[in-house]
């Protein structure tokens, strides 16, 4: 799969993710009509992304909400509470959508070597389309709250364990090498961060979306059906 065809597939944009921030808050959000309300929090979202990106969340006050979006600040307390409410809403979101696209494309592949492949591009693939969320999300994940917080790991963590079992599974069908799958998931894990927090390096480089998703999934499969000598000895554990 592409970039392209991944597009055309999951039809991710930001009106997408807004309607999935109000199906999820209508009760909490007093705007009526859904186009009005899609339409304020892009500009809310567009706003907080910006000017989190030049001064950071949390020196970001409502004031520069309101002149960055344009919205008075009577209005965007119409769609949250304060900018605690505003983070976590942004951020569960940005969770909700990396889940159900992961899931998705670990069960339509058949064997775990095209499982492993269609999980690692749809997390490329998906932070190159949602990239400011991803990056503002990692950024500004130490400001959230204890609850918060915790679901933020979780979340980095359900990532680990999408490409640990499809590991796991090809370990057990004789098709990948006796690699450590969870360390090999985490290795993995932050070639994907890299893509979206070193963005800079990969445009100077001229690397294309999928000249970069081409040769991770190629590393990482090269290494689980052949391993690397005393690098796949042992196993990592969470206990």
């Amino acid at each position: 799969m592409t970039y392209r065809e991944f597009r055309r597939q999951t039809r991710l944009s930001q009106e997408e993710f807004c309607q999935e921030v109000l199906a999820a808050h209508r009760q909490e959000i007093k705007a009526k009509k859904e186009h009005t309300a899609v339409k304020n929090l892009e500009l809310i979202f567009e706003a907080t992304l910006k000017v989190s990106n030049q001064k950071g969340f949390q020196a970001m006050t409502m004031r520069d909400l309101s002149k960055a979006s344009g919205l008075s600040i009577g209005a965007l307390y119409d769609y949250f509470a304060g900018k605690e409410a505003l983070l976590e809403m942004i951020q569960e979101t940005g969770r909700r959508i990396t889940r159900r696209v992961m899931g998705q494309a670990v069960t339509d592949a058949q064997t775990p070597p095209e499982k492993l492949a269609s999980a690692i591009r749809a997390h490329i693939y998906l932070s190159e389309a949602m990239q400011p969320w991803f990056f503002f999300s990692y950024m500004e994940a130490r400001h959230l709250g204890k609850v918060e917080k915790q679901r933020s790991k979780e979340a980095e963590m359900a990532t680990e364990r999408y490409i640990s079992e499809v590991i796991k599974q090809g370990k057990r069908q004789g098709v990948f090498a006796p690699v450590d799958h969870q360390l090999t998931a985490a290795v993995i894990k932050g070639m994907l961060q890299d893509w979206y927090l070193k963005r800079w390096k990969y445009a100077k480089r001229r690397v294309s979306v999928d000249r970069y998703a081409d040769f991770v999934v190629g590393l990482a499969q090269g290494y689980c059906r052949n391993g690397l000598g005393v690098a796949g000895v042992g196993e990592a554990s969470d206990e």
